[in-house]
């Protein structure tokens, strides 16, 4: 996780996509690594949609306003959360730092 994301907040730039695509980018870039068994973890945006992967496993999901509300960060963590379930993948998120349970 990229704790300068925060910065990239809509009421601090001047994002009006709704979503929060510049917060939304800058978190997840740091997500593209290899853990040190050399497991490949990948997550990017297409549009509204977060795809997420770690080793062979895949999943996807969507910046979703209506369900969740105007908060971009609530917003990602449930889009996060829908990726990582539809690929069979138990994410949490504790103080500043991602956990993955392949």
């Amino acid at each position: 996780m990229n704790p300068a994301a925060r910065e990239k907040l809509p009421e601090h730039t001047g994002d009006k996509s709704g979503v929060g695509v510049h917060y939304v980018d800058a978190y997840i870039k740091p997500m593209n690594l290899k853990l040190p068994d050399g497991t490949p973890v990948k997550c990017k945006r297409k549009g509204l949609k977060i795809v997420f992967s770690a080793g062979g496993k895949k999943g996807e999901g969507l910046l979703r306003r209506l369900d969740t509300g105007p908060d971009p960060v609530v917003m990602l963590d449930a889009a996060l959360q829908e990726a990582a379930r539809s690929a069979g993948i138990e994410l949490t998120v504790e103080d500043g730092a991602i956990f993955l349970l392949l």
